[in-house]
C-alpha cells in the first residue's frame, strides 16, 4: 500500500509566492526559494510549483526560478504553468523539474499528454484539473480558473489517463483558500475513476482535514499552501497527527 504524501504548493506570480481565495484576492506569501528549502527541511514529500498567471498571460514558466529552487531541494519537484510543448518540458526538466503539470494546454490539445509521456515517461505527466461545481456537475476550468470549458471532470480525468497521464492534481475552485476542508465528494469520485495517483488540492485548513481526506477518499496525497506558508500547521506536526490516527504517511 502506498504511503500518503504531504505536498506544499508554491503558487507563483511575478516571481513571488502568493495565495488567494477561490482563485482571486491574491496576497504575497514569501520568497519561493526560501519556502522551498524550508519545506524540504520540514519533511515535505514533494513540492509543487505553479506559475499561476503564465497561461492567461500567454507566456512560459519562469525557468530561472525553477532552476534556483531545484538547486536547493532534494525531493520530487513538480512544475506547472504555461507549458505548451515538448520544448517547454525539456527546458524545465533540464532546469531540475522531476514532473510537469499541465492544464490549459492539455485541454486545448489533449495529444500533448501522449507526446510528453512518450518522450519523458508517464510518471513525468501530472494533469492539473481545476474544477468547479456548476449546474449539478463538476466542470473543468482553464487559464488559471478564468475560463470554463464544456468538459465534465470525471470524463476528462479518464481520458487523460488513457492518453498517458501518470498523476492527477485535482483542485476544487470552490474550496480553494477557504480552509473549510477538501472537496471530498469529487476527490473520491476522481480517485475511484482512475488507476493513477490523485493529489487533492483546495480547502486544507486543519490537520483534521487531511485525516478526512485520507480516510474518506482514495487520494494518496494532500496539497496545501497558505496553512504552511503562514505557519498555521507545520509539516512535522501534521505527519505526527496523522500517524497517531493510524494513517500511513512517508
Amino acid at each position: 500500500m502506498l504511503k500518503n504524501r504531504i505536498i506544499p504548493c508554491l503558487d507563483i506570480k511575478d516571481g513571488r509566492t502568493v495565495k488567494g481565495v477561490n482563485f482571486v484576492d491574491i496576497k504575497d506569501a514569501g520568497d519561493a526559494v526560501e519556502l522551498a528549502e524550508k519545506y524540504m527541511e520540514q519533511g515535505a514529500d514533494e513540492l509543487v510549483f505553479l506559475d499561476i498567471t503564465a497561461s492567461s498571460e500567454k507566456r512560459k514558466t519562469r525557468v530561472e526560478l525553477v532552476k534556483r529552487i531545484a538547486e536547493r531541494i532534494a525531493i520530487p519537484f513538480t512544475v506547472g504553468g504555461g507549458i505548451a510543448s515538448l520544448e517547454d518540458v525539456s527546458d524545465l526538466v533540464f532546469a531540475g523539474a522531476d514532473k510537469i503539470s499541465i492544464n490549459t494546454s492539455a485541454v486545448l490539445r489533449p495529444e500533448l499528454i501522449s507526446e510528453i509521456a512518450r518522450e519523458f515517461g508517464s510518471q513525468c505527466v501530472v494533469l492539473a484539473v481545476d474544477t468547479k461545481y456548476i449546474s449539478g456537475d463538476w466542470k473543468v476550468y482553464i487559464h488559471g480558473g478564468k475560463t470554463p470549458v464544456p468538459l465534465k471532470t470525471i470524463d476528462w480525468v479518464r481520458q487523460a489517463e488513457s492518453l498517458g497521464a501518470g498523476e492527477i492534481l485535482l483542485t476544487s475552485m470552490d474550496h480553494d483558500g477557504t480552509k473549510t476542508g477538501f472537496a471530498l465528494d469529487i476527490t473520491d469520485r476522481v480517485s475511484k475513476a482512475v488507476n493513477i495517483p490523485v493529489i487533492a488540492s483546495g480547502g486544507a485548513g486543519t490537520m483534521k482535514h487531511f485525516k478526512d481526506l485520507f480516510t474518506c477518499t482514495q487520494a494518496t496525497a494532500g496539497l496545501a499552501a497558505s496553512i504552511f506558508h503562514y505557519g498555521e500547521v507545520s509539516i512535522p506536526e501534521l505527519k505526527k497527527y496523522l500517524r497517531t490516527n493510524n494513517i500511513q504517511v512517508r
